[in-house]
């Protein structure tokens, strides 16, 4: 699916801001001027000073010989940049990709953001009407690309939406200059006789880049979508965004607070699909004024639960004024992280081990994945810790004995301890370092011991003592010395269990 842009031309920016400041002056001829060479010459113009023949470049005095009761006014350094800027993050409201096209223009990136309005048609005619409202000149035109949006704006004559795919067309009666091309080439064009761009646009590439460089080439590439055009935000666009424009301006707390109930369900949806969760959520209300009120929440931990954040948000909402009307809702999410997915009770909605529903969900598992798959173990009157558990002959089987918890023991019990290499101090002091499967571990923290005498009525041999023990990696195992500490004739050193 191509993209779609929409290209703003402001024809008197800096006089239309003065205008804005000072009506009186929208009648008047006037021109904002600089010096350059030692002499005054007009930067920009207003449009009752252009239509009397005043142009930028000109000098000052020359105007003034055109124009009797001219007004002259100092040009502000960076006055447009700051104007588009502001402008810029004003558009925000529309599309969350509004950029900068100096010295005059903004480039909006509008895949996907007409629909909300309702159409291209409507999206573009709110747009118009409310930056003319403000007292802006301007001409605005919408295609795939933002060369052709950027042609169609200032030298189009007919529709300014062109259809998607269908920017070539309209391109071809448009003057060279159309195309943002360099001056020397457009002056080469000149006399050559090309004075459209269907006069040159079919000839071969390689005599148009011979004759006018590779420019000119990348100039039509762009505008006819050939070649991508990176477009620069004024602010950065976050990927866990959700709008909600409103029909009618919102000025109630109930309308902010159902407008937020959706914006959360939708974002939080979105987060969940992918395994995230927020930690900090900006609301932004945009109001018909032109001001955006907002509202900030941060999280402890990661987050995607509407519920939650929606009670976050409520004692924030009577922050946001909406004065005349809020016409526009964002909810943002600036800082998300990875939420890993709790483990959920089994034990929810009244199950236990009498309950038929838990039996009937162990049968199928069972039955599809095999017997094998699922244990139960109870207690076994035993100190020997590989003969203190046993499997569970049925689901409802009773434990002889309760659950020891004095004293930890490790999550995985192997079924059979493994001999390791120790180096470890004498007498009964635990190991500083021990080799495992060919891996070397250095003990940082050691607890123990713990001895666990051998069950001489069942069989004969010797006492061991446990440890545990956490390496450098902060793993942590379980770990004994068999026997007594003799020296070289010493039994050795087991690795019994894994702690979490």
């Amino acid at each position: 699916m191509p993209g779609r842009f929409i290209s703003i031309w402001f024809r008197h920016l800096t006089t239309d801001w003065h205008i804005i400041r000072q009506p009186t002056l929208k009648e008047q001829a006037f021109v904002l001027a600089v010096t350059a060479h030692g002499r005054m010459v007009v930067a920009a113009a207003s449009a009752n000073a252009e239509q009397q023949g005043a142009m930028s470049g000109m000098a000052v005095a020359d105007v003034r010989a055109l124009i009797p009761g001219l007004q002259v006014f100092d040009e502000q350094p960076g006055m447009a940049l700051r104007l588009l800027t502001a402008l810029a993050k004003w558009c925000i409201r529309y599309t969350p990709v509004a950029a900068i096209d100096q010295p005059d223009g903004l480039i909006l990136d509008i895949s996907g953001c007409a629909h909300l309005w309702g159409g291209e048609e409507l999206y573009l005619k709110e747009i118009v009407t409310r930056i003319r409202s403000h007292g802006y000149r301007i001409r605005a035109a919408m295609a795939d690309t933002p060369g052709a949006a950027w042609a169609i704006a200032r030298y189009g004559k007919e529709e300014p939406i062109i259809k998607s795919g269908e920017q070539a067309s309209a391109l071809m009666s448009l003057p060279p200059v159309a195309l943002r091309l360099e001056e020397a080439t457009l002056q080469r064009l000149q006399k050559l006789g090309l004075y459209q761009v269907k006069s040159f646009i079919a000839m071969p590439r390689a005599s148009l880049r011979r004759r006018f460089g590779p420019g000119m080439l990348l100039r039509i590439d762009q505008a006819l979508g050939w070649e991508n055009e990176v477009i620069i935000p004024v602010e950065p666009t976050l990927i866990y965004q959700e709008r909600l424009p409103c029909l009618e301006p919102i000025m109630t707390r109930t309308g902010i607070e159902i407008a937020l109930e959706r914006l959360l369900e939708a974002l939080c949806n979105s987060l969940r699909q992918k395994g995230m969760g927020l930690r900090t959520a900006v609301l932004k209300a945009c109001r018909v004024d032109g001001k955006t009120e907002q509202a900030e929440i941060g999280t402890n931990r990661a987050s995607h639960n509407a519920t939650h954040l929606f009670k976050l948000f409520e004692n924030k909402i009577n922050s946001i004024e909406p004065a005349l009307g809020i016409e526009l809702f964002i909810l943002e999410a600036p800082k998300v992280e990875i939420l890993e997915a709790p483990q959920e009770a089994l034990w929810n909605s009244g199950l236990s081990l009498e309950s038929m529903a838990l039996a009937e969900l162990i049968d199928r598992i069972t039955n599809k994945l095999g017997t094998n798959v699922i244990h139960r173990y109870l207690p076994a009157q035993h100190y020997w810790p590989e003969r203190s558990i046993q499997k569970a002959n049925a689901l409802q089987e009773k434990p002889a004995i309760e659950w020891s918890n004095q004293v930890p023991r490790p999550v995985q019990l192997l079924h059979k301890p493994d001999p390791i290499e120790v180096s470890a101090p004498i007498p009964d002091y635990p190991p500083m370092l021990f080799r495992y499967k060919g891996k070397l571990h250095r003990i940082k923290r050691a607890d123990g011991p713990e001895r666990i005498e051998c069950e001489w009525w069942l069989e004969q041999g010797q006492h061991r003592d446990y440890y545990m023990v956490e390496d450098e990696e902060g793993q942590r195992y379980w770990v004994f010395r068999l026997g007594h500490y003799t020296g070289e004739a010493s039994d050795g050193w087991f690795i019994h269990g894994f702690f979490a």
